[in-house]
């Protein structure tokens, strides 16, 4: 994996990572393809809205469809016919969040699946040897991600007990070849709370240990967005530069934004995708919920500015008529253009950071997007 910083404005970066199943541009917004697949669209829908990176999930893959059908498939990108870069997530958030199905020591972590209560052990290397055999492009280290609020004693508990798993995942990273002749990167995962020393020190020792490139973890799981932001600044003053940012899991158009301009380079969130199917259109002058009543007769697209499929040829009304009479096609319209919108948002951020007007810009939109512009029935 090759990362470049085309631009910089202040923190913000616009650049490109190049791996062996293509470039992805960044700021990058990755759709959640949990189980192989981006809900409600197709492969081809997502490389027509511009999509060029997509995530999954290593506890998801693990236990359906299982490693030894992934490895017969000749991985993911072959199973799910996806030719463009994947990253896969280490399935730790998915096992942490088990909470009284899950049993954490310091040889990993002993949880019991969701679906039939059957118990499983990861640990650093078995995420590893699975990430193996899905063949992403990007692979994260295990991570325990801390709930908010936690003590400082948990945290930095927590904390180091993620420093040590990220050095054996390192481990057992240089010492597995992949299996369908591609090569992989391996991200570390900054976490530490909310807590500034905490943080630095974890993005120093993970620095230290030369990732390919470095993921902040534990955010926007219920802390104000302001110690968010608070939190990324702190991490990224101390992240490599030269190194691409991931910030797990977020999250509103607005927390892109203000990620960006702390100098984060690529995000995921099943934002878009679930408020598609619950009737939730992002637009630039903020969101609205396409079932409210007044949209009845309103013929014009969702966004008069979007060059989506669904706004290029369909109405509000008909969108309305779709989820009112709960046929298929109105969540798969609906996600087809939320997810438009946040490749709309990621590219014009970086096309801002070009300009040199990126600051100028996100202010601008983010009062723009955070217009009340619908009301519930």
């Amino acid at each position: 994996m090759k990362f470049i910083i085309d631009r910089t404005l202040g923190e913000a970066r616009q650049g490109r990572v190049m791996t062996e199943h293509g470039t992805f541009r960044t700021p990058a917004f990755m759709p959640v393809g949990t189980q192989g697949t981006v809900k409600a669209v197709t492969q081809d829908m997502l490389e027509k809205i511009g999509v060029e990176i997509i995530l999954s999930n290593t506890y998801h893959l693990y236990l359906r469809p299982g490693t030894e059908v992934l490895l017969e498939g000749g991985g993911l990108h072959s199973f799910i016919g996806w030719s463009r870069p994947i990253l896969t997530d280490s399935g730790g958030y998915q096992v942490f969040s088990l909470s009284d199905l899950r049993k954490i020591e310091e040889e990993g972590v002993t949880f019991r699946s969701h679906l039939d209560g059957s118990e499983h052990k990861f640990t650093p290397e078995s995420v590893i040897d699975t990430q193996r055999y899905i063949g992403s492009d990007i692979m994260m280290v295990l991570d325990e991600c801390t709930p908010y609020p936690c003590s400082r004693e948990y945290a930095e508990s927590s904390g180091e007990l993620t420093l040590r798993w990220a050095e054996r995942c390192k481990g057992r990273f240089y010492g597995t070849l992949p299996h369908y002749g591609h090569g992989q990167s391996l991200f570390g995962i900054v976490q530490g709370s909310v807590y500034a020393d905490l943080r630095q020190r974890s993005a120093t020792v993970l620095k230290q240990m030369e990732f390919d490139g470095y993921a902040i973890g534990g955010l926007a799981v219920g802390e104000p967005a302001e110690e968010m932001y608070r939190i990324i600044s702190i991490c990224s003053e101390v992240l490599p530069p030269e190194k691409p940012r991931y910030l797990m899991g977020v999250g509103t158009p607005e927390n892109l934004l203000e990620a960006i301009a702390r100098g984060v380079d690529m995000f995921d969130c099943v934002l878009p995708t679930r408020n598609a199917r619950n009737a939730a259109l992002f637009t630039r002058n903020g969101t609205l919920n396409i079932t409210n009543s007044r949209f009845k007769t309103d013929f014009t697209p969702v966004d008069e500015e979007c060059g989506c499929y669904a706004c290029r040829t369909y109405s509000r009304a008909y969108l309305r008529h779709l989820f009112q009479v709960k046929e298929i096609l109105g969540p798969v319209l609906a996600t087809v253009h939320n997810l438009y919108f946040y490749q709309w948002l990621v590219r014009s951020a970086g096309d801002a950071i070009a300009r040199g007007n990126f600051l100028a810009w996100k202010e601008e939109q983010c009062a723009s997007l955070n217009q009340e512009i619908h009301t519930y029935n």
